[in-house]
């Protein structure tokens, strides 16, 4: 199975990811990822507020950006959801009505950042039930210009294996956007070692911030910047 390390090599610039794996302690650990090419994309962090909520925020005086400042992740006492925008907050709001999360996932829309597009990827975990989803709202690639959604209920995962779902597929000249998630394998034993590999993977041209966490405990583990 390709390692993190393999496929972030083949994509130098994954935009922002979402992760999940199982870490060789059998713990469920979430990861999330920054990279930036422009000096307003580098100019972020990503920051623990007391309520718990992981958030994007800009560093200096840089004025806030809805698409580049926005809760990363939030949880309640049954849903964990993480991901690259402002529908993190709405997903969860959702879940918390009671919708299920293949419906609070659906009827998103991409970023509004032409030609690009973005797509906004968002990961809901299950505290209780122990299972999650990766939902993603594309552009499609033809004219229209509404959003194609896709929902994936993953499967179990084994202790070592993962899952990735990043914004873009780029060697960090030309941007496409990523179609689909990424089967991986991780040699990780907790949470800190996960950062530490997903770190270590991404190329320091682009690197800007990454997180790590329990979604199903909700443990908060290290926050590392560039």
């Amino acid at each position: 199975m390709t390692t993190i390390l393999e496929a972030l090599r083949d994509n130098p610039y994954p935009g922002r990811l979402i992760l999940l794996a199982r870490t060789l302690n059998g713990e469920l650990t979430a990861a999330y990822a920054l990279t930036g090419r422009s000096e307003a994309s580098r100019a972020r962090r990503i920051e623990l507020t007391v309520s718990g909520e992981l958030t994007v925020v800009p560093v200096g005086a840089t004025g806030h950006d809805s698409l580049r400042h926005y809760v990363a992740a939030t949880a309640d006492e049954r849903w964990a959801v993480y991901g690259n925008g402002e529908q993190v907050t709405e997903v969860a709001a959702r879940l918390a009505k009671g919708l299920a999360p293949a419906g609070a996932l659906e009827d998103l829309g991409y970023e509004p950042d032409p030609p690009i597009c973005t797509p906004r990827i968002t990961a809901v975990v299950d505290r209780v039930g122990h299972r999650a989803w990766f939902g993603a709202a594309r552009r499609p690639d033809g004219q229209r210009e509404s959003a194609d959604t896709t929902v994936v209920a993953l499967g179990d995962l084994a202790p070592g294996q993962a899952v990735v779902l990043s914004t873009y597929q780029s060697d960090g000249d030309t941007v496409s956007t990523a179609r689909r998630h990424l089967d991986l394998s991780t040699a990780a034993q907790d949470a800190d070692a996960l950062l530490a590999e997903l770190w270590s993977a991404l190329d320091s041209r682009f690197l800007v911030a990454a997180t790590a966490f329990a979604p199903i405990t909700g443990v908060q583990g290290p926050i590392r910047h560039a």
